[in-house]
């Protein structure tokens, strides 16, 4: 869920950068969502934005309001003190994932000058509380290689990061730089080195992307996952700006009965090979043909964005990646039956 569209950086090639301000879920609101998810069977719930940490004292509430939830914040954490680590501590069931860009260089180029710093000292003060943290990175074809880096990995470990969770970067929203976005051989360079990481550093490590083997494809859509912005629309992904259905007008349950969701169940999987899960990044035309089965509408807070356009702009990098990721499948096929 989505707090607030709020945020105190302006990060390059960010969506939610677009968005306008003051957009936001009240307290009220958030909380009847979690009852309601409850009831639903769902017990954990991650904080996006905008950035979610603007809204400091809800989120501690919120925690404390449900402990039997698990609660997940992504945060730029230029916004984490002492007061709130300790109120962490106090809540116990929160944690954050930091976003960061890979080294100095990195991290402020993307997200302004002195950001690097701030979230390193975010680190640094959560680590000395012994709290449960990790990175949030997102890999773009400028940083993948300091991202998916032995000595990057190292260098957050030390720090005390417990897991990372690896993005790739989406064209979405009108200031969307497809030149981010990584090559074919970028992304197969990550899915060998977060693999790597596995067998080799005590930390956690996930590719939303890469790892959909785990999966059994896409997790969105309803299927394990669900988001809802800052103005109550409720969409298949974060990535996903689409939607048929709003939590003013429409329970969650019956949200997912209706033809954007029901769409996404019935194509799910929307490829055999799970290297290719997602209907944007990997299965453009799968997209497009559900937002227009569906009468789904675009959500984007600063401007529409038809879902032609949006999946024009991943078209040629699905097809190369089609390429790499079938032979890496085959690949991991055929090692596996040897291994037997």
């Amino acid at each position: 869920m989505d707090p607030t569209t709020s945020c105190n950086l302006h990060c390059t090639g960010c969506w939610a950068a677009d968005y306008e301000k003051g957009t936001y879920l009240s307290y009220e609101i958030l909380d009847a969502l979690m009852e309601e998810g409850k009831n639903l069977g769902t017990f954990m719930y991650l904080f996006s934005g905008g950035e979610p940490l603007m809204r400091k004292s809800d989120i501690i509430a919120l925690c404390e309001a449900h402990p039997d939830c698990c609660f997940l914040a992504f945060t730029n954490g230029t916004l984490i003190d002492e007061a709130f680590a300790s109120a962490m501590l106090r809540v116990k069931n929160l944690s954050v994932a930091i976003s960061i860009e890979g080294d100095e260089a990195a991290t402020d180029e993307r997200r302004g000058k002195g950001t690097y710093a701030k979230a390193i000292k975010a680190m640094s003060i959560l680590k000395r509380y012994k709290l449960l943290y990790g990175i949030s990175c997102c890999y773009t074809s400028q940083n993948v290689q300091t991202i998916g880096s032995e000595a990057f990995i190292d260098s957050m470990l030390e720090l005390g990061a417990k897991f990372a969770w690896f993005f790739t970067y989406i064209p979405i929203g009108r200031d969307a730089v497809p030149s981010l976005m990584v090559s074919a051989g970028q992304r197969a360079f990550m899915y060998q080195q977060v693999r790597s990481f596995r067998k080799s550093k005590p930390i956690f490590t996930m590719d939303f992307w890469n790892d959909g083997e785990y999966v059994d494809g896409c997790i969105a859509g309803g299927r394990c996952y669900v988001h809802i912005n800052a103005q109550g629309d409720i969409e298949p992904c974060a990535f996903i700006h689409y939607s048929d259905s709003n939590i003013y007008t429409t329970s969650l349950l019956d949200a997912f009965k209706r033809p954007l969701f029901q769409q996404y169940k019935e194509r799910q999987p929307f490829n055999n090979n799970p290297l290719r899960p997602c209907p944007l990044l990997d299965n453009p035309e799968q997209l497009r043909e559900m937002v227009h089965a569906s009468g789904a509408v675009s959500t984007d807070l600063a401007s529409v964005e038809s879902v032609d356009d949006l999946t024009a702009k991943c078209d040629q990098a699905s097809k190369d990646w089609a390429v790499s990721a079938d032979r890496l499948w085959e690949d991991h096929a055929t090692s596996s039956i040897l291994c037997v």
